[in-house]
């Protein structure tokens, strides 16, 4: 998903009635009334959602409070749980005593571990509460209730009662609202018990509290927007009260509103606008003027990691009054004429937490701080870039104009140095956002609200922007010459025949038309043939005969193919697919392939010599090193003995290790740390040790080592496998202008993953072309485009 996980929704409350029989005669009764209030410990909060997706928190917890003026020993005493119609208790026991005023934190069950720590809790259980409704009890004994599924909250043992949810069959008067993975039920006014969950308790942000929390400032406080928001990433008034918090409304969502401050201070560090958080459809307008009452949060949203992510400040529990109607504030301009997004700096401020550690909040020069600086903003970017195509969340990449280091098709390349934090994410939040390739623009000036979701600073339109036509089209390569073999790297993506025709079409159109029917195809993501059905198959036959016939039907030569099946649900990808990697070589050319029995999944290839001393393969194909620790749970590289016009050629096709885990590039941990990129560095030894022993046996040998490597031109990765010296090797990206290295775009980022090596003999006679046919598109048959060398083998006693 790309938009926020704000999603909180409120259902009706549910009135429960019983009746009773009395000396044989049936009376109906309205719900018997509950025990007196509590004067001393009650429930103050609820939440169900923890660790799920979106949560802010990763665990459930119960929060009590006492009220009362004199410690209360609560040892012996339990909080317990039961399902929305269910009578049976699920029990935590609670030691120790709660002083007055002070808070006691019961910490319940764990979700999927999305969301930050937990406090360190007062009491800890293991229940796994429901989100969205259900029943808590705080008992005065540790025996389960057995009150049936109506009546406990008037259990003599029961001290409070909150049931949740319109679902819930047992509540005080009627249930508080329905809850969800973002918010918690929470008594309005902590220190009053009325025994009426709906009227008393409202779905809001989590907050949970301890007996070493700070107890909240009791007195709101006059603030200003630029007040609450600080000339830093958290809020100075986090957590406190504050009142007469003045603004226009700018923009409005499903669960909340954005407003500004008309009169903003003169510090650009300090942003002037905020989200209020409603947790239903706010009945304000856009335009209308407001003076609010409430408190300040800072909401860390789920996905991409959920802990990793920043927070945005919010005002929750709002009291809202429209004091007349305003106009709504021009949009601060991004870019020339306005405020100058930093051209190369994230951040360079922090060492870990940017919440904890960074030394200084500099708008100027670091992205992280000037974005943070607008949060909430009403603002406008003049014909905006597009750098990224519409992603399937229905994001899309822009920048102002002016931005640089630019490709040589509109994109905005990542460098070693250079993440472009000029670059910001449309989001559908709003409104819909268009499909659009890199090289467009938008016209006019596109004006929104800046908000922060899932890794990244989100633009939110509020209304649907118009695409300019950058004239970017799909490449095709040229043609080889009858003496160089070509040679190409393609990533089909999850490749298998429940893809359909749409797709097989898609890809043969590809290899014949823009590939120019290359003479080897090196294929990365080759799935099983029956995909992600995890059945026990291995084999990717129907795959690649599909495969096969499609290239055929679309014009192309015919092509033979050879691959090695993995173990079983062993080398990652998606469970059940078996992903893998696989030649397929033109059967019309003088390419042939080196069929040497001997290779299985499990057994590696080595170099054997012939009576004349030159390298082959043992087994062809056969797989790179596959016991190697590097390879586990990631695709095994296959290695071919290929010859041309009866020269031979070693062919090396990988899959390197994936991202996924990385630091995001505008999370809370800066500077962002790689924890994948170790295991590439070893699979980069692999491979380099295995060319190495090629090498030795001839140092003229024809060597190519191509794929996914999942890493940068400028990475330690691509450098391993360079090596150095006489048998270093040729990185072909690396050959390129800067503004032509990229074969992917992430987040609007153009970058490298895919990557063709040659040993340096090949070099002279060698032409090479990244095929920018996918990558910038949004309607991709892959989201990697594809290269392609072409290269003249020769003996080794030319070189």
């Amino acid at each position: 998903m790309s938009a926020p996980n704000r999603s909180r929704r409120r259902l009706g409350a549910l009135v429960v009635t019983s009746s009773l029989i009395v000396s044989g005669l049936a009376v109906a009764l309205a719900a018997a009334p509950a025990d007196a209030a509590s004067t001393d410990v009650v429930i103050t909060e609820v939440y169900g959602g923890g660790g799920n997706t979106g949560a802010p928190y990763t665990n459930d917890f119960i929060e009590l409070t006492n009220n009362g003026t004199a410690p209360v020993d609560v040892s012996g005493w339990s909080v317990q749980y039961a399902s929305a119609a269910g009578s049976t208790w699920q029990v935590t026991n609670l030691t120790g005593s709660i002083a007055p005023g002070a808070a006691y934190l019961v910490q319940e069950g764990a979700g999927a571990g999305n969301g930050q720590p937990m406090p360190a809790p007062d009491a800890t259980g293991s229940i796994l509460m429901s989100a969205t409704a259900g029943k808590v009890a705080l008992v005065t004994t540790q025996t389960a209730l057995s009150c049936g599924t109506t009546a406990c909250h008037n259990a003599p043992e029961v001290k409070d009662f909150v049931g949740y949810g319109s679902t819930a069959s047992d509540s005080e008067t009627s249930p508080a609202p329905g809850l969800s993975n973002t918010t918690s039920a929470t008594r309005k006014v902590p220190t009053q018990d009325a025994d009426n969950n709906a009227a008393e308790f409202a779905a809001v942000n989590p907050s949970p509290k301890t007996l070493t929390s700070t107890p909240p400032d009791p007195d709101p406080v006059d603030a200003k927007i630029h007040d609450i928001q600080g000339a830093a990433h958290l809020s100075p008034l986090n957590g406190k009260p504050v009142k007469n918090v003045t603004g226009v409304v700018t923009a409005k969502s499903t669960n909340g509103f954005w407003f500004q401050d008309p009169q903003p201070d003169s510090d650009p560090a300090t942003s002037e606008g905020v989200f209020v958080f409603t947790s239903s459809a706010p009945t304000v307008a856009v335009g209308d003027a407001l003076s609010v009452q409430g408190t300040v949060a800072e909401f860390r949203p789920g996905g991409s990691g959920g802990t990793d992510n920043l927070t945005t400040t919010e005002i929750t529990n709002p009291t809202i009054t429209v004091t007349g109607t305003a106009a709504v504030p021009a949009p601060t301009i991004v870019g020339q004429g306005g405020r100058v997004p930093p051209s190369t700096v994230i951040d360079d401020d922090s060492n870990g937490d940017v919440e904890t550690t960074s030394t200084a909040f500099d708008p100027a020069s670091d992205g992280l701080d000037f974005w943070e600086s607008l949060e909430g903003m009403w603002l406008g970017i003049d014909q905006p870039e597009v750098t990224g195509p519409t992603s399937s969340f229905r994001e899309l990449s822009v920048v102002p104009a002016g931005s640089s280091v630019r490709t040589v098709r509109g994109g905005i390349l990542l460098q070693k140095t250079d993440s472009n934090p000029e670059r910001v994410l449309l989001d559908d939040v709003l409104t819909p956002i268009p499909d659009a390739k890199t090289g467009d623009k938008l016209a006019g000036v596109v004006s929104g609200v800046l908000d922060y979701s899932f890794g990244n600073f989100k633009f939110l339109p509020t209304q649907t922007p118009t695409v300019i036509d950058g004239g970017v089209t799909r490449e095709t390569t040229k043609r080889s010459s009858p003496l160089q073999v070509s040679v190409a790297t393609f990533n089909v993506e999850n490749l298998d025949p429940s893809d359909g025709d749409a797709k097989f079409d898609g890809l043969a159109q590809a290899v014949v038309k823009n590939l120019a029917a290359p003479d080897i195809l090196g294929l990365e993501e080759v799935q099983d043939n029956d995909g992600a059905t995890n059945s026990g198959t291995t084999s990717a036959n129907l795959t690649l005969d599909m495969l096969v016939a499609a290239i055929q039907k679309a014009g192309g030569p015919k092509y033979a193919y050879r691959q090695i099946d993995p173990v079983n649900n062993a080398e990652g990808g998606e469970p059940g697919g078996n992903i893998r990697v696989a030649f397929m070589y033109r059967t019309d050319k003088p390419v042939k392939f080196v069929d040497r029995a001997g290779g299985g999944s499990t057994v590696p290839t080595t170099i054997t010599t012939d009576r004349f001393g030159r390298p082959h393969l043992s087994s062809s194909p056969g797989r790179v090193d596959p016991a190697n620790p590097a390879w586990a749970a990631t695709r095994v590289p296959l290695a071919g003995e290929f010859t041309w016009h009866g020269q031979s050629l070693f062919v090396v096709v990988n899959h390197f290790s994936s991202k996924g885990g990385d630091d995001p590039l505008w999370g809370r941990t800066q500077p962002p740390v790689q924890v994948t990129a170790p295991k590439r560095h070893q699979q980069a030894q692999s491979v380099r040790g295995f060319v190495d022993q090629i090498l030795a046996k001839d140092k003229g040998a024809n060597v190519i080592v191509l794929g996914d490597l999942n890493d940068f031109d400028w990475s330690e990765t691509a450098d391993i496998l360079v090596g150095s010296g006489k048998t270093s090797l040729i990185d072909m990206p690396r050959t390129l202008p800067v503004k032509e290295r990229y074969s992917y775009v992430f987040e609007g980022n153009s970058q490298i993953l895919d990557q063709i090596l040659i040993s340096r003999n090949l070099q002279p006679a060698s032409t090479y072309d990244v095929v920018h046919m996918n990558a910038e598109f949004p309607d991709q048959i892959s989201d990697h485009d594809p290269q392609v060398v072409q290269v003249i083998p020769l003996p080794s006693w030319v070189h």
